[in-house]
């Protein structure tokens, strides 16, 4: 196994003045520190269980553009919890001496109502972490990540839409 490395998360949120619901999760994977944007391995569903869940095309994996304007048109802000830590690999279960992003980035700007963590890594330090900075709950969602064989694609989608099209359509 890897040993532990100091790294920082390396990209900005996703967010502009009309985000009002913004998705968690807990901090980059090694491909996408590697490409530089959120969900870089082409085994995590995030992008095709967002496309479907918004009506959309799934945007192209190399397509940064289009992942970003995919979620803005919908109102959707993406970042992490985590700014920089301690982590072995892509391991959620190795991420140790946490410094949490800086949230305020996001809720000074946005008009968030709701938070969605994906998976429970991310909802556990987001309950830590930020939720005493935002004051706002959160949402666990099952993550979209490939380790999660728990839960099927149609079964994944199905659950992200019931709770995000509800938490984009709450007044």
């Amino acid at each position: 196994m890897a040993d532990y490395q100091r790294i920082s998360h390396g990209f900005e949120p996703v967010f502009d003045a009309r985000s009002r619901v913004l998705v968690l999760g807990s901090f980059p994977s090694v491909l996408s520190r590697e490409n530089r944007f959120y969900y870089g391995n082409p085994r995590n569903r995030f992008w095709r269980v967002m496309a479907d869940v918004l009506g959309e095309a799934e945007p192209a994996a190399d397509d940064l553009v289009g992942k970003r304007a995919l979620l803005l048109r919908h109102g959707v802000a993406l970042w992490d919890v985590v700014e920089s830590c301690e982590v072995r690999g892509s391991s959620d279960a190795s991420i140790r001496d946490v410094v949490p992003a800086d949230v305020a980035r996001v809720t000074g700007v946005a008009p968030i109502r709701a938070v969605l963590c994906n998976g429970g890594t991310a909802a556990r330090l987001y309950h830590r972490w930020l939720e005493p900075v935002t004051g706002l709950p959160a949402q666990t969602l099952p993550s979209t990540s490939p380790a999660n064989a728990a839960w099927s694609l149609p079964r994944l989608t199905e659950r992200w839409r019931e709770v995000l099209l509800a938490a984009l359509a709450a007044e």
